[in-house]
């Protein structure tokens, strides 16, 4: 027997399916379509990917859609060459669920979170063998790719790549997808003619019917439709709570030994540099999440993930942790609760008396062997220390709530610990902002007020995300930002001592090297595509990329990296202008807000 087919085989031994047993074979469509996801992870973190999860959920239990999905993951027994990967024995790749090659698939749906990780795509492509380029690939040989989440926000780097890229949720878009594409298969349509009728389902944007026009350097001048069946503008598709199929809420497949809830969708907040509060703000129907704890009780998981950063705004988060309190397993252990990020502006003491009764309850970032017994972190996010520019960015995590859920803190014996996250190299920005950052960690430990506790600063690099009011902003050199990081850890250890520094704080910070290529992601247009793909089969370490490497590469395809950086003129044409939804107005004002604050402080 194989490694890979040991490896699938100990997957589908300790895999349990979350719900009523399905037979993906049902279908009541003959010769029904075959699609797989491409899940990016080793197996344990491609139970996490919910969005794809629940289609492929959501395919696998109507009847009425023509279509059997499967899942591809990195397999562990993977070998590794350069940035490719390869099965051992020279294998073809296969899902867990067919042994059938994934070339053979008629359409391949690729998830990928961030865009710096869009390099995921060919690394599936050359995998599977199936040809890296659109122009390539043969209508009925090869599959249709699909690309989908977060990394697409900006969904013209790939554009050479990809047949179709899925914006916002797609359980309505992708059904309406695999329609189209199982008729024109079916039907012997050509891939013209399957591009063109996808064009007309709201959410779906094809690359491929789109004219990019380009100036040297790397702005471009136009982007528009080369044929007339491409619609001007494709919104990302936003569903209601009721539309979306029940496991875009509850991860619908386990390993035995986690399962994962998703109580809110968006946030009740906008800030102008995040992408939460974008779409319109939606909760899980609590008796979704109750049955599913129910269920997952039932099979003696051990262990509940909730993944929220906006769990305090779910209007039933009593009622839940309430039964996540009642929730033990047949030997009478509780289960392990794990919940992420929780905006301290919304703390109440009812909450954080909630949370401790669960038990064994712990954050996110519990892996981080924090000093103590006591698990309990709160996440405090005010992203600049300087208050003037939290309300320029509108975000409203003022020092009087943070006061507040400080105070809340040091009377409840079970949280010693202080997550804060902040924003560095974002425009306005001074050297003096940054360094109240440490002045701001010190503060918050001394209202803290715990012998036991630490403080942990997570630092990350202002980025302008595409769909977000502040997408327009210029972006710091990611070489630059490594010395402000030390910067603030040297202030902070000056402020408190070493020895205090050693046993109470944290300063984490990433890698500058995900930045490079976020920063050509965010702001490219479809001539980033070589660019990325000259990088990996460069067969050099993504993961160490320097400024100059970078910088020579895109010199080689004419581009500089200078106007991936700078801000973008208020009317200059956006490579993301066709699923733009951004109000110009609300840009005008973030810029001159930022404008007038500099020519005060100058």
């Amino acid at each position: 027997m194989s490694a890979l087919q040991r490896e699938i085989d100990a997957i589908r031994d300790r895999e349990i399916v979350l719900g009523k047993p399905y037979d993906p074979a049902a279908t009541t469509a003959p010769d029904p379509l075959r699609v797989v996801f491409f899940l990016p992870y080793g197996h344990e973190f491609s139970l996490l990917c919910m969005g794809a999860l629940a289609l492929y959920d959501l395919i696998n239990r109507d009847s009425d859609i023509p279509a059997v999905a499967e899942r591809a993951i990195v397999y562990a027994c993977l070998g590794t060459a350069g940035n490719r990967l390869a099965v051992p024995g020279g294998q073809a790749y296969r899902s867990i669920e067919n042994p059938a090659p994934v070339v053979g698939a008629d359409v391949l749906g690729v998830s990928v979170t961030n865009s710096a990780d869009l390099v995921s795509l060919f690394k599936v492509l050359d995998l599977a063998g199936i040809p890296r380029r659109s122009a390539d690939r043969v209508v009925g040989v090869h599959p249709l790719v699909v690309g989908g989440n977060g990394g697409f926000a900006n969904p013209e780097i790939l554009a050479d790549y990809l047949d179709v890229v899925a914006q916002g949720e797609a359980e309505r878009s992708f059904v309406e997808l695999i329609g189209v594409v199982y008729r024109g298969l079916r039907g012997g349509a050509s891939r013209q003619q399957v591009w063109e009728q996808l064009a007309g389902v709201a959410g779906l944007y094809v690359p491929q019917l789109y004219t990019c026009d380009v100036e040297a350097g790397g702005a471009i001048t136009a982007i528009r439709p080369s044929t007339p069946r491409a619609p001007r503008r494709v919104a990302p598709q936003v569903l209601a709570a009721t539309e979306l199929h029940r496991a875009h809420f509850v991860a619908p497949i386990s390993d035995g030994r986690r399962v994962m809830m998703v109580p809110t969708l968006g946030c009740r907040h906008s800030c102008h540099f995040c992408t939460l509060g974008v779409p319109e703000f939606r909760q899980a129907p609590l008796k979704v999440l109750q049955d599913y704890l129910r269920l997952a009780q039932r099979h003696g998981i051990a262990q509940v993930v909730i993944s929220s950063p906006t769990f305090t705004q779910y209007r039933h988060h009593g009622e839940l942790l309430a039964q996540l309190r009642d929730y033990t397993l047949a030997s009478g252990e509780a289960v392990s609760t794990i919940i992420g990020s929780v905006r301290a502006d919304e703390l109440t003491p009812g909450y954080l008396s909630a949370v401790a009764e669960v038990g064994d309850f712990g954050h996110l970032f519990t892996e981080l062997q924090l000093p103590g017994r006591v698990r309990g972190i709160v996440t405090i996010a005010p992203e600049f220390a300087s208050e003037d520019l939290v309300a320029i960015f509108n975000k409203t995590m003022t020092n009087q709530r943070v006061r507040k859920a400080l105070e809340l803190l040091r009377d409840n014996p079970d949280f010693a610990h202080v997550m804060l996250y902040f924003i560095v190299g974002a425009p306005g920005e001074s050297r003096q902002d940054r360094l109240r950052i440490a002045d701001y960690a010190a503060e918050v430990f001394s209202l803290l007020g715990r012998d036991d506790g630490s403080v942990i600063v997570k630092l990350q690099q202002f980025m302008p995300k595409p769909g977000t009011v502040s997408q327009r902003l210029e972006m710091a050199d990611p070489a630059l930002v490594d010395g402000y990081v030390q910067e603030i850890r040297e202030r902070l250890a000056d402020l408190v001592g070493a020895e205090s520094y050693r046993d109470h704080f944290r300063v984490l910070w990433g890698e500058s090297s995900r930045l490079y290529l976020e920063s050509i992601c965010l702001r490219g247009d479809r001539r980033v595509g070589p660019v990325l793909e000259e990088l990996y089969d460069s067969g050099q370490d993504l993961t160490r990329l320097s400024g100059e490497q970078l910088r020579e590469v895109l010199a080689a395809h004419g581009l500089e990296h200078e106007r991936f950086l700078r801000r973008l003129d208020p009317h200059e044409v956006l490579p993301w202008e066709v699923v733009n939804t951004v109000d110009r107005a609300q840009e005008a004002k973030l810029t001159q807000a930022l404008d007038a604050r500099a020519a005060a402080s100058s």
